[in-house]
């Protein structure tokens, strides 16, 4: 009943038509979160943009994209960098890349609870000071 009145073309169209839909969306969002995480922006400066966006979309996004498209690629790489960082620093903190005085502290403690034998706490310790 439904494919007697949809035709290929409509479905097709269709299908066009929701993705514009989606990739609209998908640049207000990007557009907002761009106005929030700018740094360069004051409050107001935020408050117009967002104002603009909000009662003239699709002219607020165009503009918004001319007027601080070139922005937009610089807070994303930032971002990107924080990220990087955070990250970074994270995984070095939970492999516990300490000094190598809290390394031998470590050493030192699993070889008086018996864990590691002598020998191996001379080889542990070469491989930290050396």
């Amino acid at each position: 009943m439904l494919a007697e009145n949809w035709g290929v073309g409509e479905v097709f169209l269709s299908f066009i038509w929701f993705m514009l839909f989606f990739i609209w969306i998908w640049l207000l969002i990007m557009v907002f979160s761009d106005i929030f995480r700018s740094h360069d922006l004051g409050g107001w400066g935020k408050a117009l943009w967002v104002i603009f966006v909000i009662i003239v979309p699709y002219l607020g996004v165009f503009v918004y994209l001319i007027a601080r498209g070139h922005k937009m690629q610089e807070h994303a790489v930032e971002s990107a960098k924080a990220q990087d960082a955070a990250m970074r620093a994270y995984v070095q903190d939970a492999a516990g890349s300490g000094s190598p005085a809290s390394e031998l502290e470590r050493l030192a403690a699993l070889k008086a609870n018996g864990t590691i034998t002598d020998a191996e706490f001379q080889q542990m310790k070469a491989k930290v000071l050396g």
